[in-house]
This record gives structure tokens, C-alpha cells and sequence, in this order.
């Protein structure tokens, strides 16, 4: 699949025409939610085989084949060109699809206070199919080894529907909030923690979460090798039981980061004892912050960088945003948080204040400001084709196990789309 971005004076049917494709066919894929009001910087995903590349100053054929992943020949016969004669500035070369890398992929899935709603479940139902594991949010351990429940139901059916793995979240949250004297309890008490290992292994039975996924935050550092001690107790038992153990880890750097979002977690003993560990690479644009990209290319590459220090490639999985914010400016600490809105919405809200999209090449992410009805000023960070499809080449250079979305919720089908075309994605 290609991806284009739009020009002034673009039309849908100009685009296809191009590509040899159909208007329909580009406003499906894309679920566009006004075919003819394009946004100037909007990124489109164009349904056809391969993708599209036009020559700059300073390509060469060694340089383009590296860039997509494929072969001088494939690009030479694909475009009836001859290996010695010099490249054409402005020309299009056709570039084949390369071999597609086999991943896992995880998503989350948060009900509301009243359930899930229709719209949640319809998205559940669409990216399923491209999912390794499906893990509703969340069990919430209790001071006695108890666990708050949260509604399931239909999932399991459509887990099962899909062939995806049901995974069981576990976390420390009290109150909504991450409680380290809650994680403490948990990692040092031993009958509250057999309580608790004998209600994850009784749930996981009656419901088939194959996957037992352990999400605990904001410890106390002096509780890093209990936490490490209580995974090599889970992972034990859960083996037995024929399960895999999994953990959420926050994003770092190095081994001594300072902190409490950091200190107890333990990379190498992570990769050492669990199955996987899902990275939490985003949120370093968040609601109550300034404005900034959400996950911005450099950051996560250099939190996955120190990762592969630590643990083996087919131990990590890349946590990625399904959302963007939307901040009113100016930005002051202790104002309104941002907006968590899908991109979906950033595209309708670009259109509906006649905003531009235009593209951080440095974060790899795209970004509007626009101007309300009341004459506040706006900046949306959000995801699109081009910042996700430049994950997906991270996610393939550094060889890691998968990739892992926060959340279901948030509309994005170019994702879906990219990830069947880019990947083929496991099912156990």
C-alpha cells in the first residue's frame, strides 16, 4: 500500500486516477469522513500493490531498494529500467511489496462506566483479525489477594471468533490511580500473594486467558527484587498451568533511571524470567502537559535501543498510541488537560476550521493548529499513515517480538490497514 499526501487542488478522483485505483476504494480504506472536503497535508492510504516513489536529487537504485526493503533487480524489472543508465528526477518508479516480517500485535480494551459501547465493540470486531492478543482493562488486585473484575463480555467471543489469545491484565490500581502501597502488599505479603496467584489461575480457567499480563506501576524502588521474585513465582506456576506471563514495563533508558514510574523495573530480569515485556513507548506528549508529539521517533527508539541492552529482540514489544491530544493554547501548568481525541477526529477537526496538517519529519508525527469558534487557539498531536508506517520500520529494523496498542476506542483504520499490509501478524 502507498501512502500520499495531499496537495492544494487534489480531488479523490485525481488521486486514484494517479494510482490506478478507484475514488470508492480510497474513501473506504480511509473511511473518510468527508470525501470532498480533502485536507491540504492529510495522509491517504492508497489500496494497491506495492508503493509509489518519485526520483529526488541524489537517489540511486542501492539507495531507493534500501529504503523499502527490496531488491535493485525487483525495482529494475517492475519498472523496465536498465541498471546503467542515470535516474530521471521527478520520475515514479513502481516499488514492489517487500517479504512481509511475522510479529505479534496486542491491543487493550477499556470499557466505560457503563460498559462497552457499540462503537468500542464494532472496533474490537475490525482490528481483531490483525490481533495476537485481545486484553480487556483491567483486574485490579485488592489488599486481600482479591480481584476487581471488569465487564468482559462479548469479548471472549469475539477473541475466540478471531483465533486471538485473551489476555488477563493485572494491575495495582486503587482508586484509579497506581498505588505503590498497594504493589507493596502484593510483593511482600505471601498469603495475600497466594491468594491472589490462586484467584488469577481460577479466573483464567473459567474465562481461557491464555496470557497472564502483569501491569504494575509506580512501585516503591527498595520493591524491585520483590517484584522480580513474585514473576519468577507467577511465571512458575502459570508455565505449569500452560500459560504465558507477560509484563508492562515503563519506558527507559538505562538500567539506573532515576524515579518511582522507573526504579523497579528491572529490565534483564524481566527478560529473563517472563515470556515478553510490552514497553510503554508513548506518552511523552500527555493531557496534562505541553504540547508534543505523543511518541515521537527519537524517544522511542532510544528507550528501545537500551531495551535490546537488556533483553533478547523476541522478548520486547513496542507500545504505540491509537490517539492524539488536542491542547488549548496557551499551555499553562494546572489548566484543563488536552483532549484525547482519534485521528479520525483530528482530520474532521482540521477540516472543520480549515486547518493544514503539516509533519514533524523530526518526531516523525503530524500536527495541526487551527482556531475555534471562540477564538481560542488549538494544537492537536496525533498519529497518521506516515508516523505509524514509520514505527512499523523501527518495529522491523530492530527485529522486536511485536508491537502492542493503547487503546481500542480511538479510530484509526489506516493503522489495520498498514499493519495487514506491512506484517503478518501471528495467531497461536
Amino acid at each position: 500500500m502507498h501512502i500520499y499526501v495531499v496537495k492544494s487542488g487534489d480531488t479523490l478522483f485525481q488521486i486514484a486516477r494517479r494510482y490506478g485505483t478507484t475514488v470508492q476504494a480510497i474513501q473506504t480504506s480511509n473511511q473518510l469522513p468527508n470525501p470532498d472536503q480533502l485536507v491540504i497535508g492529510q495522509a491517504l492510504v492508497i489500496p494497491v500493490s506495492g508503493q509509489f516513489h518519485t526520483i529526488a536529487a541524489g537517489d540511486s537504485l542501492w539507495k531507493i531498494s534500501r529504503q523499502y526493503g527490496v531488491t535493485v533487480e525487483e525495482i529494475v524489472r517492475m519498472n523496465g529500467l536498465s541498471q546503467t543508465a542515470p535516474l530521471q528526477i521527478g520520475r515514479q518508479l513502481r516499488i514492489p511489496p517487500p517479504a512481509k516480517t511475522r510479529i505479534e500485535s496486542t491491543a487493550y480494551i477499556e470499557p466505560s462506566a457503563s460498559g462497552y459501547s457499540g462503537n468500542v465493540l464494532n472496533q474490537a470486531r475490525e482490528a481483531s483479525p490483525q490481533l495476537t492478543y485481545l486484553a480487556p482493562v483491567s483486574f485490579n488486585a485488592k489488599r486481600d489477594g482479591s480481584l476487581e473484575e471488569p465487564p468482559i463480555r462479548p469479548l471472549p467471543a469475539i477473541a475466540e471468533q478471531n483465533g486471538t489469545v485473551f489476555m488477563m491484565d493485572i494491575t495495582n490500581l486503587e482508586n484509579d490511580q497506581f498505588s505503590a502501597d498497594l504493589g507493596h502488599i502484593l510483593l511482600t505479603d505471601e498469603k495475600v500473594q497466594q491468594t491472589l496467584l490462586d484467584n488469577i489461575s481460577r479466573i483464567a480457567k473459567q474465562t481461557n486467558f491464555r496470557d497472564i499480563h502483569f501491569d504494575f506501576e509506580y512501585l516503591r524502588p527498595e520493591d524491585r527484587e520483590a517484584y522480580n521474585r513474585f514473576l519468577r513465582r507467577a511465571t512458575e506456576r502459570f508455565h505449569r498451568e500452560g500459560k504465558t506471563v507477560s509484563t508492562a514495563l515503563a519506558p527507559k533508558t538505562s538500567a539506573t533511571q532515576k524515579g518511582q514510574w522507573y526504579e523497579a523495573h528491572d529490565y534483564k530480569a524481566h527478560g529473563d524470567i517472563v515470556d515478553f515485556s510490552i514497553i510503554m513507548t508513548y506518552e511523552w506528549g500527555y493531557s496534562g502537559g505541553p504540547p508534543m508529539a505523543v511518541s515521537p521517533i527519537g524517544p522511542v527508539r532510544n528507550v528501545l535501543t537500551y531495551a535490546l541492552t537488556e533483553m533478547p529482540a523476541a522478548k520486547i514489544v513496542m507500545g504505540q498510541n491509537l490517539y492524539g491530544y488536542d491542547w488549548t493554547l496557551p499551555y499553562r501548568q494546572g489548566n484543563p488537560p488536552a483532549r484525547a481525541i482519534s485521528p479520525q477526529e483530528a482530520i474532521r477537526l482540521a477540516s472543520r476550521y480549515k486547518a493544514s496538517i503539516r509533519y514533524d519529519f523530526t518526531a516523525q508525527a503530524p500536527f495541526i493548529d487551527y482556531i475555534d469558534e471562540n477564538g481560542r487557539a488549538h494544537k492537536i498531536w496525533f498519529e497518521d499513515a506516515r508516523s505509524i508506517d514509520a514505527k512499523f520500520a523501527l518495529l522491523k529494523e530492530l527485529k522486536l517480538r511485536g508491537i502492542a496498542y493503547w487503546k481500542i476506542g480511538f479510530s484509526f483504520p489506516q493503522n489495520w490497514l498498514l499493519l495487514g499490509d506491512r506484517f503478518t501478524v501471528k495467531k497461536i
